[in-house]
């Protein structure tokens, strides 16, 4: 099979770890007979220093002719103390995912026994914890009318949304736990904002047509509560674009660290498929980033837009096997693991190569 891949590295550690997610799929394609093809391009705080423009023209009509996007990171500092700054590198991350449509966000949680340790959660509590967020991506208060006052002492951000946008990605989201367990939680705050009651309305209306699936209603609060209390009693989760960026990094310490969680961003046509942890600029170019999350996003590309279950499936065995051999990057380390252990970016991709062979 051929396909055609585009690279939006990005910012801070995103050119570390797309790079071994890139070496990856290389790999699967030597392994299985495929043909990848690849293309570049630029995004963020690099597409500013380049272009002016968070999101140059190029980019989208380079995402436009792929059949998948593996991505990196947005984001840099010096915009982080500056909130007036009007051009902003994660404009171009908002941008790309409202330009090509990819209205949900797919986020699985989850855990590699060997990691356990490496929550701050108890053990027992984590076991067999296996959560798949649906996160809504293109409505919200991130993308809704932002107000500042004349003298610049009141702001307003407005959390819109529409009745076709919560219901499509419900229907992902029931879809998706009839392959599961068949449990859906939605999670709104419905006892205060009118969009959340509108939310819950169209949820409640989607879930009659999937009476094999159990539903419940979490407010917000209660959700992110339950997540650490007792993080196994979810399967899918479905939720709004603000309270699922705050959820998804919640749930990332139940997998003991961002650098192993993978993302999916889909629409009705394409992927793009990244790691949740950032640009993470303080370490950024000292070769010691985890790639492991975008290797595991790599099995997502693999899975969802190429179809290529069995690939996918030996990308997370190969994982796995690194993990029981006791290889660890630094930030998913414990106290009992032999320094000898502990690759850097590079060594732990080639130690994923080698499992992958």
């Amino acid at each position: 099979m051929q396909k055609h891949v585009l690279i939006i590295a990005g910012d801070g550690i995103g050119p570390e770890v797309t790079q071994v997610g890139k070496q990856v799929l290389d790999k699967v394609a030597q392994k299985f007979g495929h043909t990848f093809t690849y293309d570049e391009a630029l995004i963020g705080h690099a597409a500013i220093d380049a272009t002016g423009n968070p999101l140059p023209n190029e980019t989208i009509t380079k995402a436009n002719a792929a059949d998948a996007i593996l991505f990196g990171a947005v984001g840099h500092p010096k915009y982080d103390n500056d909130p007036s700054a009007p051009v902003r590198p994660e404009q171009g991350l908002l941008g790309i995912r409202k330009a090509l449509g990819l209205y949900a966000n797919l986020r699985p949680i989850k855990l590699f026994d060997e990691l356990l340790s490496a929550s701050s959660i108890r053990p027992e509590i984590l076991r067999g914890a296996d959560i798949l967020f649906f996160r809504e991506l293109t409505g919200d208060v991130y993308f809704g009318e932002k107000v500042r006052s004349a003298d610049r002492n009141t702001a307003s951000d407005l959390m819109v949304y529409e009745r076709y946008e919560v219901e499509r990605i419900a229907v992902k989201a029931f879809e998706a736990a009839r392959t599961r367990r068949k449990k859906l939680c939605s999670v709104d705050k419905a006892n205060v904002l009118e969009s959340s009651r509108l939310w819950r309305e169209v949820v409640q209306d989607v879930a009659k047509r999937y009476p094999d699936i159990e539903v419940e209603h979490q407010f917000v609060d209660a959700a992110a509560m339950l997540l650490i209390k007792d993080p196994k009693r979810f399967d899918v989760v479905v939720t709004g674009n603000l309270f699922g960026d705050i959820l998804t990094d919640e749930a990332s310490q139940i997998a003991g660290s961002m650098g192993m969680l993978a993302s999916a961003s889909v629409g009705d046509k394409i992927g793009l498929y990244e790691p949740i942890h950032g640009s993470a600029h303080d370490i950024t170019g000292k070769g010691i980033a985890n790639p492991l999350a975008s290797v595991l996003s790599v099995a997502l590309l693999l899975d969802i837009s190429f179809g290529m279950k069995v690939e996918a499936e030996t990308v997370i065995n190969a994982v796995d096997k690194v993990l029981k051999a006791g290889y660890r990057t630094r930030d998913i380390a414990d106290s009992a693991t032999d320094t000898a252990m502990i690759l850097n970016t590079e060594q732990m991709g080639q130690q994923l190569l080698t499992a992958l062979a």
